[in-house]
């Protein structure tokens, strides 16, 4: 599938997205009120926004810690950092008024979904991402990852870079 196409199918998943979850939150929202009055279902998703704000600050300065033991031992905090991202998409889940975001905000915040979460995220990633080391392959006569010979340095044809 070609840049362009993948790029108008997430704007097209997104644009679908932003039209039936406010639909669907206020269905929620209209149900579970029906069960439990007004106030009380206010005060529901008001509880579940605190808690939400409190398990993102928790969660979040925990997973910088991490990021930042990691980096003092000169390793890099490859899956620290995605923790870090899935605590921030949680974050903006939880900001969204309705019971359906909070709760799949709620799962990204807890440990053991979180890492599920990882894991796809990693999956899905790792065949989009090209890396290229500098400095072990090159020189005169020797090959670089990508089959061709080169200096040190020479980027690879046709993509961006990235180095994790």
């Amino acid at each position: 599938m070609a840049t362009g196409a993948r790029r108008l199918d997430v704007v097209l998943l997104v644009g679908l997205a932003l039209l039936i979850i406010p639909i669907v939150e206020l269905a929620i929202i209209i149900q579970v009120g029906s069960w439990l009055g007004v106030w009380p279902t206010i005060g529901l998703l008001i509880l579940v926004s605190v808690l939400g704000a409190w398990l993102v600050k928790h969660e979040g300065i925990a997973t910088l810690r991490r990021v930042q033991g990691e980096l003092a031992e000169g390793r890099l905090p490859g899956s620290h950092l995605v923790d870090g991202a899935l605590i921030l998409v949680a974050g903006v889940l939880m900001l969204i008024p309705g019971f359906l975001t909070d709760a799949l905000g709620l799962l990204l915040l807890l440990p053991p979904t979180r890492a599920g979460a990882r894991s796809l995220v990693v999956r899905r990633l790792r065949g989009q991402v090209h890396t290229y080391t500098f400095g072990r392959y090159g020189g005169q006569g020797t090959t670089n990852p990508y089959g061709r010979s080169g200096a040190v340095g020479e980027m690879p044809p046709g993509g961006d870079v990235i180095d994790i």
